[in-house]
C-alpha cells in the first residue's frame, strides 16, 4: 500500500488509549482500528482535521506515501 497511516505512532507518542481517542474524534474503536491497519480506502477531510486537532499534529504526522515495489 503505498500511502502509510502512522496513526498508532502517533497515538504512542501522545499516550493516548485509542478508546479516549475515538471518543475525542467522533469515530467507532472499529473504524480507528480499519485505519490504524491500513484497510481505509478514503478518509474524509473533517475527519482528518478532527484527528489532527485532538493529536495536535500535521496531517503529514499521520500519512506518508511510499513507493511500491515493483
Amino acid at each position: 500500500m503505498p500511502v502509510v497511516v502512522d496513526l498508532d505512532v502517533m497515538l504512542a507518542r501522545r499516550k493516548m488509549p485509542v478508546g479516549e481517542f475515538a471518543a475525542a474524534v467522533g469515530l467507532s474503536p472499529a473504524n480507528v482500528a480499519v485505519l490504524k491497519n491500513g484497510r481505509a480506502k478514503a478518509i474524509r477531510f473533517s475527519t482528518l482535521e478532527r484527528i489532527c486537532e485532538v493529536l495536535g499534529c500535521q496531517p503529514g504526522d499521520i500519512l506518508r506515501w511510499e513507493p511500491d515495489g515493483d
